[in-house]
């Protein structure tokens, strides 16, 4: 589970922006994590607690945004998702297409006071 990892790299950079910027408590850190990249939204949750344990970050609450995986078609220009349709056009069934989004990790948004 490399999850955990990556969420011990997502502590460790909010807790240095909170110090650079004076914060005294996060509240809530928002992620952004996109269907078809490596993270697995459940693990990230699953292993927050851990990551946070004995932390500044102890009390944060986690929220995830899932972000569609999204396609447009190279022959139709029909945007579509590549998960729902198995990587398939649903207009055109055409196989070939060019990724718009959905392997985002990012931290969209550090709710503090």
């Amino acid at each position: 589970m490399h999850e955990l990892g990556v969420v011990l790299e997502v502590i460790k950079t909010v807790e240095n922006f909170a110090k650079e910027n004076k914060l005294t408590e996060v509240d809530t850190i928002v992620l952004q994590i996109g269907e078809l990249s490596s993270m697995i939204p459940k693990y990230v949750e699953a292993c927050y607690p851990a990551a946070v344990d004995g932390t500044m970050m102890e009390e944060t609450k986690l929220q995830i945004e899932i972000l569609p995986g999204n396609a447009i078609c190279k022959e139709c220009d029909n945007i579509f998702n590549l998960i729902k349709n198995n990587g398939e056009c649903p207009n055109c069934c055409n196989k070939n297409y060019d990724l718009l989004g959905g392997k985002e990790f990012m931290i969209k948004e550090i709710i503090a006071y």
